[in-house]
């Protein structure tokens, strides 16, 4: 079990930085180089930051099920939602190092630590449908992706999603604007970044488990979330408007360490690939669900003010944030932008 994290971990200096490395590299050699090796059986660590009722947090127990109860319970599986294990800004960090097995960061995540490519399904207004957004990461520009996760210590087993995102506020957001002077929270990502600064809001990068508190406090006036995490988050509580403006998506990659998955016998990996496999379709099958329950759930309650938004305001929404597309081609280089626009056609065709 890892030693309790020290109060220097919130100094984000460079030397705050340095120690923060130091105490998590000692902390993983402490477990181990393959920690989830036990007596008579294997254990692993699956970490992520949402609820376990979200369509993420549901698909991980669903693997968690499926992998002790094919392994007799020899293969055990801790999960550690919502953060109680590592943070948005320091799970990516454990797993290379070993700390921790298995994550599932949303695509997002990936651009920070040198895959800007991944930024791509960040981009606004991009996906007509969450089918055709699923047959582009389960073909072959989303395994091209999986596998280049080698470069950086990480080893990329598949990818699902929670459908697509909701603009929040303490006012309606349907055109341009309303955005003006915002403070919008966001994950850390270049291309959202760019989205909200096409609207004339502030992004503001903050771990989704500050997020509510952030809302809360003032810190931020709004911010972007599936209708799931908008529910099970209490973000309802803390924003009076809701906007539905779909205008992106949100989708996660599990990845593991590289170290522990080549440490397993083949038998092992073949039954948690198997296992993780049927854990993230059957997360795709209840994200659109869990959507659909969470605005049900969101009418009911009535604390949040519910707006559609017209066919000309979306257009409007999209026309404002087109700049953003051109600069993610600049800065990813046409081949890139040319694979994503045959991924996508393939996509409509099937």
């Amino acid at each position: 079990m890892l030693p309790a994290a020290p109060p220097f971990l919130t100094d984000r200096t460079v030397t705050g930085r340095r120690r923060w490395l130091g105490w998590l590299a000692a902390s993983a050699l402490a477990a181990g180089p393959v920690r989830a090796q036990r007596a008579g059986g294997l254990s692993l660590r699956f970490s992520h930051v949402v609820a376990d009722e979200t369509p993420k947090g549901l698909a991980v127990l669903r693997f968690k099920s499926l992998v002790e109860q094919r392994s007799d319970g020899r293969i055990q599986v801790q999960v550690y939602p919502g953060g109680q294990l590592y943070g948005d800004h320091n799970e990516m960090q454990a797993l290379q190092l070993g700390a921790v097995e298995m994550l599932a960061p949303s695509l997002s995540k990936f651009g920070r630590i040198g895959f800007p490519e991944f930024e791509l399904f960040d981009l606004p207004f991009l996906f007509e449908r969450v089918a055709d957004v699923r047959r582009v990461t389960q073909g072959p520009l989303g395994q091209r992706l999986l596998k280049s996760l080698s470069r950086h210590g990480m080893t990329g087993l598949g990818c699902f999603d929670n459908g697509f995102k909701q603009m929040s506020a303490n006012r309606p957001l349907r055109e341009p604007a309303d955005f003006v002077g915002l403070r919008m929270r966001i994950q850390a990502s270049q291309v959202i970044a760019a989205q909200m600064r096409a609207l004339g809001a502030l992004p503001v990068s903050l771990p989704f488990s500050e997020t509510r508190q952030a809302l809360a406090s003032g810190v931020v006036d709004g911010t972007e979330n599936p209708l799931s995490n908008f529910w099970t988050q209490g973000i309802h509580e803390v924003q009076s408007d809701l906007s539905l403006t779909e205008h992106g998506y949100l989708g996660y990659a599990v990845v593991v360490n590289p170290r522990f998955w080549l440490s397993l016998a083949p038998a092992d990996r073949d039954l948690l690939a198997q296992a993780l496999a049927e854990a993230l379709a059957y997360g795709n099958q209840i994200a659109d669900a869990q959507n659909a329950q969470a605005l049900a759930a969101l009418r009911r309650d009535g604390q949040t003010r519910i707006h559609a938004l017209s066919a000309l305001q979306r257009s409007r929404l999209r026309q404002a944030v087109e700049p953003v597309h051109q600069a993610l081609a600049q800065r990813l280089g046409q081949p890139w932008m040319a694979a994503l626009r045959d991924a996508l056609k393939q996509a409509a065709a099937g």
